[in-house]
């Protein structure tokens, strides 16, 4: 009788968070992809249909402002159905919009389909990292948000690689396919993951937001639907309003997402341009400068945050508001530098810039109730991407129109400055988690 080989239940509930968190980590890191790959072929796209800088920008505040827009509708789903089920739908429709890169032959096509990319990635972003932080306990998820973005410098880094590599050779639409095609394998992955319970692990069971969930969204149509959600979301952000800690979190985050967003659409450009690098290699040096560091800020901030928490409430808050502040001086040489400075003082920008990704979403994360957790990222999203990366690129583009392109990278450095100011003065309201709660109670 051949061996039965029976799988221990205690390494099997060990195995299948990392599976998901893994699973989940890839589809994230295809979300960037998706979007740095435009950034990596922008001259040639701006080329072939005669843009403008401003114009150029646009197509990346258009793709934030739908996909900001979408989130607020997509979070009270996510918070009363099946987060699984709308993260597979979305992975679906933004990978098949991203083949349609194929059809586009006019920027008023490439914006449209932008556009509608903007709402597949809504659904993700806003849902998946309820889904991961469901998956392990609070106090180790400063780290595992941490893996979780790696997918923001690595994602856009191997689109800046694909796109810088690839096009040269074969034009701009050629790596949007490539890009395209891994979506729809993890997304069919990610139907059999099972759904974690809500709020497991968390060490508050629920938020005073909590009861204004509705019973249900179906029946009625489309018009129903609609003013359900919007009822519901004025209610959500009235009781947000009295919560400080999600407000200087998210609108910390915001000043962070401006800087970041801009610097991503137009670094490789101004290196090409202003700097003299051709397009291969400025895409190659800031996509290996980015991927690099964000190996490691996003490991080195998530770790740091979940090591300084029980020594201080706030310090999710505090690792995000140093980074930003010892960002600045080098964004300030990597600006005005032309010499051997230049490089290093972009990479210890960045370095800073991305060390406050994972402890600033762990922030939020942790300003909130788990049963609401969806629908406030939603607000979130909608926030720091209106004051954040939908105005930056054309904002920037606008000043390099009017002046020039080192001009405008001073918008990032003004938006750096103001992020660590809203998160030093955010710290005194971060909530008290359980391992703050539990170090205090030992003293």
């Amino acid at each position: 009788m051949p061996p039965c080989y029976i799988l221990d239940p205690v390494n099997s509930a060990k195995l299948y968070p990392r599976t998901a968190l893994i699973l989940l980590t890839a589809l994230n890191l295809l979300n960037y992809v998706d979007r740095s790959v435009l950034f990596a072929v922008q001259p040639l796209v701006q080329a072939e249909f005669r843009l403008s800088n401003t114009q150029v920008g646009y197509l990346t505040s258009a793709f934030l402002l739908f996909y900001m827009v979408s989130a607020p509708f997509v979070g009270p789903l996510a918070d009363r159905y099946s987060r699984k089920k709308i993260i597979v739908g979305g992975a679906i429709f933004w990978s098949g919009l991203t083949l349609l890169t194929a059809v586009t032959h006019t920027y008023t096509e490439l914006l449209i389909r932008h556009t509608l990319v903007g709402i597949g990635e809504a659904t993700f972003v806003t849902i998946a990292p309820t889904f991961v932080a469901d998956l392990f306990p609070e106090e180790r998820r400063g780290r595992i948000l941490g893996v979780f973005y790696l997918a923001i410098p690595v994602g856009t880094a191997a689109g800046y690689l694909l796109g810088g590599k690839l096009s040269p050779h074969h034009g701009w639409r050629f790596p949007f396919y490539i890009a395209a095609v891994p979506g729809f394998v993890l997304a069919l992955a990610v139907l059999f993951l099972h759904e974690p319970e809500r709020g497991q692990f968390d060490s508050v069971k629920d938020d005073a937001v909590g009861d204004l969930l509705p019973a249900d969204f179906s029946g009625g149509g489309l018009n129903k639907f609609f003013a359900t959600a919007y009822s519901y979301l004025r209610k959500l952000c009235a009781a947000l309003a009295r919560n400080p800690a999600f407000w200087s979190s998210t609108l910390g985050m915001a000043m962070m997402t401006f800087a970041l967003g801009g610097i991503q659409v137009w670094m490789p450009t101004f290196l090409s341009r202003a700097r003299g690098y051709s397009l291969e290699s400025a895409n190659f040096k800031f996509g290996i400068i980015i991927v690099v560091d964000g190996i490691v800020a996003s490991l080195a901030g998530g770790w740091l945050g979940d090591y300084l928490l029980p020594r201080m409430k706030g310090s999710y808050y505090f690792v995000s508001a140093a980074s930003m502040a010892l960002g600045v001086p080098f964004m300030i040489v990597a600006l005005f530098t032309r010499g051997p400075a230049m490089l290093p003082a972009i990479a210890l920008a960045a370095f800073f810039l991305l060390l406050n990704t994972s402890p600033l979403n762990a922030a939020v994360i942790n300003s909130v109730g788990a049963h609401i957790r969806a629908t406030a990222l939603a607000a979130n999203i909608f926030v720091l991407h209106l004051l954040g990366d939908v105005p930056s690129p054309t904002l920037m583009g606008y000043v390099a129109d009017k002046k020039s392109l080192q001009a405008a990278f001073v918008l990032p450095v003004i938006a750096m400055v103001a992020s660590s100011a809203i998160l030093f003065y955010g710290m005194r309201f971060a909530p008290a988690g359980r391992t703050a709660s539990s170090q205090a109670g030992k003293t």
